[in-house]
């Protein structure tokens, strides 16, 4: 059965490969995938207590299915939060985050490097519904404060940027966000908690497109969102009613991924570093855009709050 009672001592690798398993009465050594819609019941009162929310157990796999808990499991203990909800996509993760914890008339700030379809998400959809988004630039803090308004109720980042590599100070923008009563949302996608654990700098929810490197092989499109019992509870609430969720097999090839995070991680950030210095004395290269060079303006910064460097560069 399923034990998380030593995982507080558990390295981040082990976490990647035994947390969140709820072994089934097989003893099964390997995760099962529990491709099924629908769930039995010994009696008409069980199933009326587990659809009620009397009594915990699975009830429909849109909300609710172990291949997929074991995923969300498992990811919460890499990134340290209380819980995770996974989702379709990491777009429905977003959506999924603003149905959740906006209404009509809050703003949102966020920084001017976002992946384009989020500013197509914030400004064409959520914009229909009455939700203002203002873009700053990404390491500017001073920026970030001046655009907080009263109602501002979310900050959204992502770190490093994609292609670009401009790095955001977490702790700053968290402290930021505390004094101003404003949640702080970080897309972790392309560190992954091998290389950076926003939770830990201060941010209130961690964003994941687990399509990337969570995977790592390309083989899945999914999302997940990460951080408190409560604020996950208004996500799931979301995933439950509206149904971006994630498919069993989907979330089993994410599982299996994660027990090679890191040492792909590792390997990514190697090589991206010494392909970084070669183009970066090649004469027909004019600029190598990544934090893992000593002349990035916030390589110091990089190298402060994330276990690794980049595991891509961008060139001009």
């Amino acid at each position: 059965m399923y034990d998380d009672n030593h995982q507080d001592a558990w390295s981040l690798e082990t976490l990647a490969i035994r947390a969140g398993h709820q072994r089934t009465f097989e003893q099964e050594h390997s995760e099962p995938i529990f491709p099924t819609s629908s769930f039995v019941y010994e009696s008409a009162a069980e199933a009326a207590r587990k659809f009620g929310g009397q009594e915990p157990g699975n009830v429909y796999s849109r909300f609710t299915n172990p291949t997929v808990h074991t995923f969300e499991r498992r990811l919460a203990a890499l990134e340290g939060g209380e819980r995770c909800v996974a989702t379709s996509s990491g777009m429905s993760a977003i959506l999924s985050t603003a149905l959740a914890l906006l209404s009509a008339g809050d703003e949102i700030v966020a920084s001017r490097s976002l992946f384009g379809s989020t500013v197509s998400l914030f400004d064409k959809y959520l914009g229909k519904f009455g939700i203002t988004t203002r873009y700053v630039e990404l390491s500017n803090v001073a920026a970030w404060e001046a655009a907080i308004t009263p109602k501002t109720r979310l900050m959204f980042a992502e770190t490093p940027s994609n292609p670009l590599s401009e790095i955001a100070d977490i702790p700053a923008l968290a402290a930021l966000a505390k004094r101003h009563d404003v949640l702080l949302a970080i897309d972790n996608c392309f560190l992954t908690p091998a290389l950076q654990q926003p939770l830990a700098l201060g941010a209130d929810l961690v964003i994941h497109s687990a399509t990337k490197y969570l995977d790592g092989q390309g083989r899945a499109i999914g999302g997940a969102v990460v951080g408190s019992h409560t604020l996950l509870e208004e996500v799931f609430g979301v995933v439950r009613t509206c149904g971006p969720c994630l498919s069993p097999f989907n979330a089993w090839i994410f599982t299996k991924g994660l027990e090679t995070l890191s040492l792909r991680m590792k390997a990514h950030c190697e090589n991206a570093l010494e392909l970084a210095r070669w183009l970066d004395g090649h004469p027909a290269v004019e600029q190598v855009f990544y934090s893992g060079l000593e002349d990035h303006p916030q390589h110091t910064l990089a190298k402060q709050q994330q276990k690794g460097l980049a595991p891509y560069w961008a060139l001009k």
